[in-house]
């Protein structure tokens, strides 16, 4: 996601409700129960970043509708903003785990796994490190100290992490705007990758980034970064596609192409951030052939991941406009998400479910 403005706050309400199991009669029909046995169903768990400039509550903690659709529907979780720099590590020697901390629990107690989202990054870092002025060793000393906090917090507890996210522009050629890359230079991705890997042996590591749905120069710089550290055994497990589409531009059709060049490498593949917005018409409620448009979208999306043997994690950013982030950076577009802000369904969910149930049997 791109960057928005965030006033650090630290969220304290982990109430024994919240971290409790939810009841949500069962998992019958839902996307994670018919989804087949090696394949995570996951979600953003709403909450940090545009939300809070919204005129709602943290909706994870307050909303208990939402949770409820949340343990019903996933098996995976991927904390939204919780876990990116400005809001977890706010002041250079001061963390703000609460809020990770009470999704990571919600997850145990409900049957799900729990994605890390994200530990290098250009975007959405703190002021103190994006204003600070430090010598390349206080830089490189800022960056490992994070992950191994970070990722050793909740060591055994995360299933996948997003290591290094969005690193190349869309020229293939590594962000100038990325701090660490541009001060400490490209090496410090392979860094990254041993730190976490230290501070976590067990937890899968990708690379993640968007605009890599086709094949391009974008891709082709992925591949070629992913040989070079395989081939100085560094511990990179998987390449992630975040997905996030647009009916602006056609349906992503050569995407199971680009997951299999990863898999040919034996790296897992994933569909990270999958949601699909659309122009609304006046009024602002979506044609019933917008609805059905963005429903083959979703269906597109997924079958490439179930067409690729080593994608065995599919996520969507969010499951209701209520919370959605598009509106907020696209304002021109949204519905982007497979419910209402009610939860009822839209057709993209029953597609999605159908598909699921296919290809279980």
């Amino acid at each position: 996601m791109k960057r928005t403005v965030l006033a650090v706050v630290t969220v304290l309400a982990t109430s024994a409700a919240l971290i409790q199991p939810v009841q949500a009669g069962g998992h019958a029909k839902s996307l994670r129960s018919v989804a087949p046995r090696d394949l995570r169903i996951g979600t953003a768990v709403a909450g940090g970043g545009h939300h809070l400039d919204q005129p709602y509550p943290d909706p994870f903690t307050y909303d208990k509708p939402y949770r409820r659709v949340l343990a019903k529907e996933f098996n995976s979780a991927s904390p939204e903003n919780q876990m990116k720099w400005e809001f977890i590590h706010p002041e250079r020697n001061k963390y703000n785990f609460g809020p990770a901390d009470a999704i990571v629990k919600f997850a145990r107690q409900n049957g799900q796994v729990v994605r890390g989202h994200t530990l290098l990054w250009h975007s959405q870092n703190p002021a103190w490190l994006n204003e600070g002025t430090f010598t390349k060793a206080e830089l490189r000393q800022i960056l490992k100290s994070h992950i191994f906090t970070v990722v050793g917090r909740y060591k055994g507890k995360i299933q996948q992490w997003d290591v290094a996210n969005e690193i190349f522009n869309e020229n293939g050629e590594y962000r100038s705007e990325n701090i660490w890359i541009r001060e400490l230079g490209p090496g410090i991705i392979a860094d990254a990758f041993r730190w976490a890997h230290q501070a976590d042996p067990k937890a899968q590591l990708f690379l993640n980034d968007y605009g890599v749905e086709w094949p391009g120069v974008k891709v082709d710089a992925y591949e070629a970064l992913a040989k070079q550290l395989l081939a100085d055994r560094v511990p990179l497990h998987g390449f992630a596609s975040q997905a996030h589409l647009s009916m602006r531009y056609g349906a992503p059709d050569q995407l199971a192409g680009v997951l299999q060049r990863f898999d040919d490498l034996g790296l897992k593949t994933a569909i990270t951030e999958l949601d699909v917005r659309m122009d609304l018409p006046e009024g602002g409620a979506p044609t019933a052939e917008q609805l059905a448009t963005q429903a083959s979208y979703y269906k597109t999306t997924l079958d490439a991941c179930l067409a690729v043997a080593g994608c065995n994690s599919f996520t969507i950013w969010g499951f209701t406009d209520k919370y959605s982030w598009v509106p907020v950076f696209f304002p021109a577009e949204g519905a982007a998400t497979v419910m209402w802000d009610d939860f009822t369904k839209k057709p993209a969910y029953y597609t999605l479910r159908d598909t699921l149930a296919a290809a279980r049997r």
